[in-house]
């Protein structure tokens, strides 16, 4: 039992700030620039993110991967991935391709999520990580 009338669930702290302060800004900074969201825009990702997946089949307990720098989209997969029941976890982008191989195939990572220039570094491994579905 809690303290609070609401689990503090990773699945829910967004949905939770959303609703009490939907108009709080999400600030990150990019190479490009800063990129501000308030909290609702941020959970509306989350959720897209979330039925986008179960849209593809992804399940309850499938593993998904990040290969992302610490972005938005990054905050919007720890959000979303959990709140429709499925693994994230991430891929360190420093390690080699054997080590990425390894895990992926451990985890039996049924998606990546990766930023675009880190995709020359995952593209090596193609045939190599066949759970990988898309």
């Amino acid at each position: 039992m809690t303290m609070q009338k609401t689990p503090l669930l990773m699945s829910r702290i967004l949905g939770r700030g959303a609703v009490l302060d939907p108009d709080i800004e999400v600030v990150t900074q990019q190479a490009d620039g800063t990129h501000r969201q308030t909290l609702k825009q941020t959970w509306d990702r989350a959720n897209r993110v979330a039925h986008a997946l179960k849209n593809h089949g992804i399940e309850v307990g499938d593993r998904i991967g990040s290969f992302m720098w610490n972005n938005y989209y990054h905050l919007e997969l720890y959000q979303g991935v959990p709140s429709m029941g499925a693994v994230l976890h991430t891929l360190n982008i420093r390690l080699s391709p054997a080590d990425l191989e390894y895990i992926i195939n451990h985890a039996n990572d049924r998606v990546i999520f990766a930023d675009e220039d880190l995709l020359p570094l995952l593209e090596p491994l193609g045939d190599k990580i066949p759970c990988v579905e898309f």
